[in-house]
């Protein structure tokens, strides 16, 4: 790194004042550094069911920044329909969809040998809820999803 006269820094020391780290500029160059996206990795499809678009693009979006590769759905249905679900390395599910909540619909995956772990993404989520994750052996994330618990949770998902 070069290093730079400081011109305005009357809070500094003298000795300090006469010098500074040149650090990138923030623009175009350095704002794609930061928002490069991790190379897919293979097998880690990660399957992403929530009625709320904005919910959706955003986990599809901060996921695929994690390395992982999304493939998202709106409603149970939709997903049940799709033939190839087998392949899910982890699947994010809703609780509340429209035709059926997300524990009903994991059920219908598992008869249909779809093993993969799933987390249950809901806001506030009963005592019943909890214990039926719970004997289901999914994890709960509660929105709104701050954090990394999330993403921290798909990564366990594809250590085990």
């Amino acid at each position: 790194m070069r290093l730079l006269r400081y011109i305005n820094a009357p809070f500094l020391s003298p000795g300090m004042m006469r010098y500074r780290l040149q650090l990138p500029r923030a623009g175009a160059a350095r704002s794609l550094m930061l928002a490069q996206p991790k190379m897919p990795v293979p097998n880690r499809l990660v399957v992403v069911i929530d009625d709320d678009p904005a919910v959706r693009n955003s986990l599809k979006f901060s996921l695929e920044i994690e390395g992982f590769t999304v493939r998202d759905y709106s409603s149970a249905n939709e997903l049940l329909n799709e033939p190839d679900i087998a392949d899910a390395g982890c699947l994010i599910i809703d609780y509340h969809l429209p035709q059926m909540n997300g524990l009903e619909m994991l059920n219908r995956l598992r008869e249909r040998r779809v093993a993969a772990p799933a987390i249950l993404i809901t806001s506030h989520p009963s005592a019943s809820v909890r214990q039926r994750a719970a004997a289901a052996g999914v994890r709960i994330v509660e929105k709104p999803l701050l954090g990394d618990a999330l993403v921290e949770g798909v990564r366990n998902a594809f250590a085990v």
